[in-house]
């Protein structure tokens, strides 16, 4: 039998390129204006707990970011930019610089979930195209365990989970939120007012179904605290003082009956 002999060096190039020699951004305009205050309040609202998951603070979140899986020319065809992604283990900085994309040949760690917020039809976030599709690149590819398909629109999430390299859609628990073990948190969908914007927002709990806050909302919670003790206060200081006036006249009445009362 004749043997063939493959030369494969010309494919490849001969280093890597890494986040600082790839394109950060793509040119697209962000599709609407929840998605910027969408991206900071679940990264604001899931800091405290990451600190306690990661006391050596070995964690990267990324927002709107590219996650580099293939080489291709040119290079934004082997990316995809989630708009909102956490990676578990991995440094915050690469040789004290911010990354510029997160590049799976350079971590080789990938992200534990990714969320998509859809501003179209939702097509895009659900195409199983090989190569091409985002839920093909993040189910077969990346291979990231939760995937994420939030539409404000519909005020719905849809929650993957990888098993055995295959999505499966997760059921919400009683409280309509998708548990993350690894995490410790839920995922889930809140009716309320964030940034003077009521909509229903994708946010995080804790296991006993305790919304997580920003530290904005932390703080405004501290301020009406205070001012609730402030009242409270208040309240027990005109109550003495009402005491105190009728102790005062009844002093007064008994000196009129010429009872003297001891000091």
């Amino acid at each position: 039998m004749n043997s063939i002999t493959v030369d494969l060096s010309c494919d490849l190039p001969t280093q890597l390129p890494d986040h600082t020699q790839l394109p950060c951004e793509n040119g697209t305009i962000v599709k609407n204006f929840q998605e910027h205050p969408q991206s900071i309040l679940l990264t604001e609202s899931i800091w405290s707990r990451l600190q306690e998951i990661h006391p050596d603070q070995q964690f990267c979140i990324g927002q709107d970011s590219g996650i580099y899986w293939r080489i291709t020319d040119p290079p934004e065809r082997g990316a995809e930019a989630p708009d909102w992604f956490y990676v578990p283990d991995v440094p915050p900085t690469l040789n004290g610089q911010m990354r510029r994309s997160y590049v799976l040949w350079q971590e080789f760690v990938a992200p534990l979930i990714v969320i998509e917020f859809v501003s179209g039809n939702g097509q895009d976030e659900r195409d199983e195209t090989p190569y091409l599709g985002k839920f093909w690149v993040y189910e077969k590819a990346i291979r990231v365990p939760f995937y994420g398909i939030y539409e404000e629109k519909k005020s719905s999430l849809e929650f993957y989970h990888l098993i055995e390299g295959k999505y499966h859609l997760m059921p919400p628990n009683e409280r309509g939120h998708y548990f993350i073990q690894k995490m410790g948190v839920e995922l889930g969908i809140w009716q309320g007012t964030y940034k003077n914007v009521e909509l229903p927002w994708l946010r995080w709990w804790d296991v006993d179904g305790n919304l997580l806050l920003t530290g904005e909302e932390q703080a405004e919670q501290e301020r009406q605290r205070a001012e609730q003790e402030r009242q409270r206060a208040e309240q027990e200081r005109q109550r003495a003082e009402q005491e105190r006036q009728r102790a005062d006249k009844l002093a007064a009445k008994l000196r009129e009956l010429g009872i003297e009362l001891d000091e």
